[in-house]
């Protein structure tokens, strides 16, 4: 995940700046300095890190802050606020045109960044908000660029418009809008092509489709595991091209961060959306906010109420809450339980999303976050898909025979289902044991540790 070098080297700044109750100002340029140091092995802007760490000194530096109450929070606090606005304060998204007046939206960015599967994920996102979007396959020298377009647009249900790769993209792009006019679609995105480098060709072709076509918004994908790179890349396309936005892909991956904290300050272009992962949902809003209270550990509850919101089914959640309430769930409970998760992006990612708890550094809550193994749980979901609907129904039917032909349905060892059962059975009674009655006749309240060691999420 993105930052966490930065966010575990910041996080422990700030406790050493807690130990210290009242701070002076030596304290707080030696943790600044710190804080400089992070920023820029997370490859953010040079200038960038310059101006923000003489920004944060100047506020932090003062009667006001060092004679408070709790000077060190209040220093937290001027750092937090100063990243939003590092970031861009404001959130920013794509602007459409008034009533049925077509809005065309053109991708750009260099070969490998992901615009093409990001151009299906943006159109996926505008229908769920009641667009008709239409794609133009504009990458005409990709091999597989146009099949790739078709098939993301066909799993996710987005209409794709091509004339193959004779016809130049100027051309591809103009029919897209006609082929839209006549179908009453209200966005076109346009897919056009990338480059390993920058070179005059791309740039060219892409003033060219701005000269005929009426493009709306231009707005480029960078990778952000290419770091600082990004920044230049950003620059270039602005001046040459002139862009409204970024799309910041790969954010999920093994990168620093250095580019969504340098491109806003830098080209003074927002970071409309980012990418954290391969589903259509994983393209989300980017909120400068949220992202800063991530980088400095405090959680991004926010995002993962709203993730919930838009990937959990509602009623299956209060069927399964009140199986749990009576202890009455059986393995087909676990399974959809599993399947809510997964929407979500599995337990680690929801991990990811909480804030750093007291006491606990965020080293520490890294290796929680690591030490969830994914693969254990895809194992126990095959020994509930081994067993019947009698089985998944009725788990008091599994003997030891039924267990046999199940651990050998799902591929494991004997011990590995007993395990798993004897789990269920145990988190079974546990459950029981929450809502019994108490003294007073109320039942006991329970939480998420019933089912914790299963990942049942009630």
């Amino acid at each position: 995940m993105a930052f966490e070098s930065l966010s575990e080297k910041l996080q422990n700044v700030f406790t050493n700046l807690k130990r210290k109750g009242r701070l002076s100002e030596d304290d707080v340029k030696a943790a600044l300095k710190e804080v400089r140091l992070a920023l820029l092995e997370a490859d953010v802007n040079f200038k960038v890190v310059k101006g923000f760490t003489k920004d944060v000194e100047a506020k932090a530096i003062g009667s006001d802050v060092l004679n408070g109450l709790n000077p060190a929070q209040t220093v937290i606090k001027i750092v937090n606020d100063s990243l939003v606005e590092l970031m861009g304060s404001d959130i920013t998204e794509i602007q459409y045109r008034p009533g049925q007046e077509i809005t065309v939206i053109m991708l750009c960015g260099l070969q490998g960044a992901g615009k093409t599967t990001t151009a299906a994920k943006l159109a996926f996102k505008m229908m769920k908000k009641g667009k008709t979007p239409l794609l133009a396959a504009c990458d005409v020298y990709r091999p597989a660029a146009i099949d790739q377009l078709q098939k993301n647009g066909a799993k996710l249900g987005v209409p794709v418009f091509t004339l193959g790769d004779k016809k130049s993209p100027v051309v591809i792009a103009e029919k897209a809008i006609e082929e839209a006019e006549k179908n009453h679609q209200n966005v076109v995105i346009l897919d056009t092509a990338g480059r390993l480098q920058i070179d005059e060709d791309m740039m060219q072709e892409l003033v060219d489709i701005k000269k005929k076509v009426d493009v709306a918004q231009t707005i480029l994908v960078v990778d952000a595991m290419t770091g600082q790179e990004a920044v230049n890349v950003a620059g270039t396309f602005d001046e040459k091209v002139g862009i409204d936005g970024v799309i910041l892909t790969k954010l999920d991956g093994d990168t620093r961060g250095g580019a969504a904290l340098s491109i806003r300050a830098v080209t003074g272009k927002p970071i409309l959306y980012s990418g954290m992962g391969e589903k259509p949902e994983d393209l989300t809003p980017f909120y400068p906010d949220r992202m800063a209270r991530r980088i400095l550990g405090m959680g991004d509850v926010l995002s993962l109420i709203e993730k919930a919101q838009n990937s959990i089914d509602e009623e299956a959640a209060q069927e399964l809450s009140a199986k749990a309430k009576k202890a009455d769930f059986d393995f087909n409970d676990y399974l959809l339980s599993m399947q809510q998760m997964k929407k979500m992006g599995g337990i680690g990612a929801m991990m990811g999303m909480l804030p750093s708890m007291p006491g606990v550094s965020a080293k520490q809550m890294k290796q929680a976050q690591d030490s969830i193994d994914e693969k254990q749980l895809a194992r126990t979901e095959a020994i509930v898909y081994s067993m019947t609907k009698e089985e998944r129904a009725n788990p008091d039917l599994l003997n030891p025979s039924r267990k046999f032909r199940i651990a050998k349905g799902a591929g494991v060892d004997i011990a590995v289902v007993n395990r798993f059962i004897k789990q269920f059975n145990e988190s079974k009674k546990m459950m029981k044991q929450f809502v019994k009655p108490g003294k007073n006749g109320k039942r006991k309240r329970f939480g998420m540790g019933g089912m914790g060691g299963m990942g049942m999420p009630f």
